[in-house]
């Protein structure tokens, strides 16, 4: 595949970091792990990351501001450009050795996102979208997946752990959905549940309380595998609020009836 210069910067900086990533995931019992909030772990190996990430993006795109979840924002003199990224969505999984975790990267264009990959170095799954140019998977175009009976459907969510969200709210939303559906997921990582929607793997995915870093190369991606995307509670935009429901545009509304109710 012939991708545009902007996301061949993106991919070699996420496969870059993978390989550091992959590494430390084979030492991970010799990883020094420091506390950043309840159940909230932040590695050597989870900073180390961003570096590398931080380092060639603004190596090939000097002017962009950039927002990583270790080192906050950092500006820069182009103002219409911000890389936003999480170099280590999954850090729990990571950390218990699970290889479900990713690198995800997004370019916003003046509050648009208009790039995004998604890298899971344990299994090499490469995720690219480019806004108005569909999303692929190792360079198989995406497609969220067709059906149309939520019973048949399985979806993904968000589990709220010790110390954060609101568990008495969760209960109650997984509790109304896991009537009406085939399975429910929690993986673990927002950027691959994302990733799985555009891919078919899943049917749909909602989740609350979530950073930009987590879910904006994830929400391209829904939407150019031909999926919808939205806040869970108004027509806003899930970046700014955190709350995302997304889906084929039929299980999108079917979830997004059931969770505003």
């Amino acid at each position: 595949m012939l991708y545009s210069a902007t996301i061949n910067v993106m991919v070699k900086a996420a496969r870059r970091a993978g390989r550091s990533l992959k590494r430390d995931l084979g030492e991970i019992e010799h990883l020094q792990v420091s506390l950043k909030g309840p159940a909230n772990f932040v590695t050597l190996a989870d900073k180390r990351a961003e570096e590398i990430v931080y380092q060639d993006l603004t190596k090939a795109r000097p002017g962009y501001g950039f927002i990583g979840e270790e080192g906050g924002t950092r500006e820069g003199s182009d103002k219409s450009h911000t890389w936003i990224v999480d170099p280590l969505d999954g850090t729990t999984n990571f950390l218990h050795g699970i290889p479900q975790f990713a690198i995800s990267i997004g370019l916003v264009r003046e509050g648009t996102i208009i790039a995004g990959v998604i890298y899971n170095p344990a299994n090499d799954e490469l995720y690219i979208a480019e806004r108005g140019k569909g999303a692929f998977l190792n360079d198989q175009r995406l497609r969220v997946a067709g059906r149309r009976q939520l019973n048949e459907c399985v979806v993904a969510c968000g589990l709220p752990h010790i110390g954060r969200g609101d568990h008495e709210e969760f209960r109650r939303e997984m509790t109304a959905i896991q009537d009406r559906v085939a399975g429910l997921r929690r993986f673990g990582a927002a950027s691959l549940d994302l990733a799985f929607v555009a891919a078919g793997r899943l049917d749909g995915y909602w989740e609350r309380n979530l950073q930009s870093w987590d879910i904006a190369a994830g929400m391209l991606m829904v939407r150019e595998a031909g999926g919808t995307v939205s806040d869970i509670a108004t027509p806003g935009d899930a970046l700014v609020t955190g709350h995302v429901v997304c889906g084929n545009e039929y299980v999108h509304g079917e979830l997004v009836k059931i969770l505003r109710k």
